[in-house]
């Protein structure tokens, strides 16, 4: 059998190989786990904002372009100058996690390409937090009021990333640090402790007089009591129980002199109680 003639289909095929194995780079491609994709197709339309690559295997024309966005949460950390109400500068470090939104990818690169950390999140995180301090002052936002200042430059910077052609989803907002000038520093300190004595002594000052009342009222109750007795010990009871007091002692064993009329009000006047 004469194999020759399948020769020029070999090498066809063989050539065929060749040049699909140097450009597959430009045919295949994979997106991975975390990450999206977005094409520009050269001589169909351009960017394909619409159309977003999910993970997997995909293959393409080797004449358009794919983009590939990590989409997974990212981080940065800021450390910046602002003044306060009163302008007085201050030092505050904020860490920012975020990331972008997974279906748009494409709107993200065609306004700021994959740059969009530098010329979007950071510049927009430092104007938040530059207005939000602006409205505190240094020792609201050094001690009184952090938590509030924290929660107020996380809620204005997440609306305005995530405006329609931002597209960015923040995560999360920390203050890490706040900085201030070592002499306001130790002022608001020192003002911080003076109040917690004065409350501390309020405390004391309240608790005394919350003692002081509650003595008050039971002395209030004890007098009450001793006059209702004081009112019911009439003559009669007295005389009363005085009679039945000499009965219960006419009854003891130990001898004793009994004087029947000779005592006030008439009651009996007992002598002697030796056994």
């Amino acid at each position: 059998m004469d194999n020759r003639k399948y020769l020029p289909l070999l090498l066809i095929l063989g050539a065929s190989l060749l040049v699909l194995f140097s450009i597959s780079n430009s045919i295949f491609f994979t997106i991975q786990a975390t990450e999206r994709a977005v094409m520009f197709r050269k001589f169909s339309g351009g960017l394909d904002k619409e159309n977003i690559f999910e993970p997997g295997f995909h293959v393409k024309a080797p004449w358009n372009e794919v983009y590939v966005y990590d989409v997974s949460e990212n981080q940065i950390e800021e450390t910046m100058d602002v003044l306060d109400k009163s302008g007085l500068s201050i030092n505050i470090d904020v860490t920012v996690r975020f990331h972008p939104v997974y279906d748009s990818i494409g709107e993200i690169h065609e306004t700021f390409q994959k740059d969009y950390v530098r010329r979007l999140v950071i510049p927009e995180v430092r104007s938040t937090v530059r207005q939000v301090t602006g409205r505190y002052t240094a020792e609201e936002i050094y001690s009184t009021k952090r938590p509030e200042v924290e929660s107020a430059i996380k809620t204005e910077a997440a609306a305005v990333l995530a405006a329609p052609g931002n597209s960015i989803v923040m995560r999360a907002l920390l203050i890490r640090a706040i900085s201030l000038p070592a002499q306001i520093k130790e002022a608001i300190e020192n003002k911080l402790k003076q109040e917690q004595e004065a409350l501390a002594y309020q405390f004391r000052l309240d608790k005394e007089q919350s003692e002081a009342e509650r003595k008050r009222i039971a002395a209030e109750g004890e007098a009450v009591a001793n006059k209702i007795i004081n009112n019911s010990l009439t003559d009669e009871l007295l005389k009363m129980r005085g009679i039945e007091a000499t009965i219960e002692l006419s009854k003891s064993p130990n001898a004793k002199t009994i004087i029947i009329g000779s005592g006030k009000a008439g009651l009996p006047l007992i002598l002697g109680g030796n056994n």
